[in-house]
């Protein structure tokens, strides 16, 4: 079963960001940096395209000409020319568009130019972006099929005192993505690991989704054995933060008519498609809607998938009763009594040692039995 990752939001106080300026005395007009370096502009509504023009919000408040525009240029900082601030030796994890290409930043940028190799999923998804930006650092191919014949000659590299920058197709990497064993490998040899935020699916249908934010559990991916997707969904089902999923387009149908077994029909959800792309949406409503709408349609781009937590599910003590089935259904799934016993405590209140006493009870003759053969 995939392990997951539960997130508890605490306010803190975020630091402000310089922007691009200069002096006073100057009448010269400045841009975002996404129009400074694609070089071009159009108000027209197909401008909101992932191909890295304008969006109608950034059309709406701009205008510009060639003049104001090489003006612009002279004006950003040497460092964004080429390699000339110099990155001290390590991995770097840089977060890249999800969909629309300004949503890079420019510490991104910086990075992957003066990077001494880029480790990128699929070069060819990766090349239109760098082509885009005008970066012509190397691409190197690294993938979930390849990692591990990778990991080797990357170490080395690092340890020779290289600038690698590791990018997925989009996002951040390592979440969802190639990246954790390497970053694992890393961290065990004294390597830094350095972070490059910036998009992430997750977090931006999270902002948007209208959910509660305080605590949220990303699950990603559903594990494609049966047995361990019903576990994960019923762990997932017991838990009073949002639950954050990746579904392929293709198995959206199966998604819902198995999630709202163990959620129910009346539970909230909200469906994420494309985000920040030209056909992006927001679809919400529950669990039993959800099934009625998508029956008859089938849904194109990447989808993130949202379903409320269980409302008051933390001062809910399920009873006997309801125990007994969980542990049952899981036990009949090839789990130890032990484990079964573990997966049924994450989604309770209720202590372990009291959920355990009634697993003996209930089915210590299944233990005893597994122990014996």
């Amino acid at each position: 079963m995939r392990s997951s990752l539960v997130f508890r939001l605490a306010p803190s106080t975020l630091s402000s960001t310089k922007a691009l300026s200069r002096p006073q005395s100057s009448s010269r007009t400045f841009f975002p940096f996404s129009s400074i370096v694609s070089l071009s502009f159009s108000p027209s509504p197909s401008s909101a395209s992932i191909n890295g023009a304008f969006s109608s919000s950034s059309s709406s408040s701009y205008s510009s000409s060639s003049e104001e525009t090489e003006d612009a240029m002279e004006s950003m900082p040497e460092m964004m020319s080429s390699k000339t601030a110099s990155l001290k030796s390590g991995l770097y994890l840089v977060s890249t568009p999800i969909g629309n290409l300004e949503d890079i930043t420019l510490r991104a940028l910086r990075v992957l130019r003066t990077a001494d190799v880029i480790l990128s999923e699929d070069t060819r998804h990766s090349g239109k972006l760098l082509h885009h930006y005008n970066i012509k650092t190397p691409l190197l191919s690294y993938h979930k099929f390849n990692e591990s014949q990778r990991e080797k000659a990357i170490l080395k590299r690092l340890q020779e005192g290289d600038v690698v920058a590791l990018i997925s197709d989009a996002g951040t990497p390592a979440i969802s993505d190639p990246g954790m064993e390497l970053t694992k490998l890393c961290v065990n040899e004294n390597i830094p690991v350095i972070p490059i935020p910036g998009p992430s699916a997750v977090v931006a249908a999270l902002s948007a989704s209208g959910l509660s934010t305080e605590e949220f559990t990303f699950v990603g991916f559903l594990p494609k054995h049966a047995g361990s997707r019903k576990d994960r969904l019923l762990v997932s089902s017991n838990g009073s933060a949002t639950q954050i999923f990746y579904v392929p387009p293709h198995k959206l149908n199966q998604f819902l008519e198995e999630t709202s077994v163990y959620f129910g029909d009346s539970r909230q959800c909200v469906i994420a498609r494309e985000i920040t792309k030209l056909h992006e949406e927001f679809w919400r409503g529950t669990l039993g809607k959800a099934k009625a709408v998508f029956l008859s349609q089938q849904p194109k781009g990447e989808i993130t998938l949202l379903i409320e937590g269980k409302p008051n599910s933390v001062a809910e003590t399920p009873s006997e009763e309801q125990l007994e089935h969980g542990l049952g259904e899981l036990i009949h799934n090839g789990h130890s009594l032990s484990m079964a016993v573990k997966l049924v405590a994450e989604g309770t209140s209720m202590k372990r040692k009291s959920i355990y006493t009634l697993a003996l009870r209930k089915f210590g003759k299944v233990e005893s039995q597994d122990g014996s053969s």
